[in-house]
């Protein structure tokens, strides 16, 4: 499955690759809303897509931080 392949991934990344992941999530997320507050968007289900992607980045991020405890 996709989403499997992208936990799988992130998985295999390093702390310092997850936080620039993150970052680049974030901002894409800014982006997306701030074309939907000027009705420029027209998938708005990119929004939902990339907020659960955050998500996911900062589980894996908190999985091996407490693994490396």
């Amino acid at each position: 499955m996709k989403i499997d392949k992208f936990v799988e991934d992130l998985r295999a990344k390093s702390a310092a690759e997850l936080k620039d992941e993150l970052v680049a999530a974030k901002k894409e997320l800014f982006n997306l809303r701030f074309q939907n507050a000027t009705n420029q968007l027209d998938n708005t289900g990119r929004i939902k897509e990339v907020r659960k992607n955050i998500a996911r980045i900062q589980t894996v991020i908190t999985e091996q931080a407490k693994a490396s405890k």
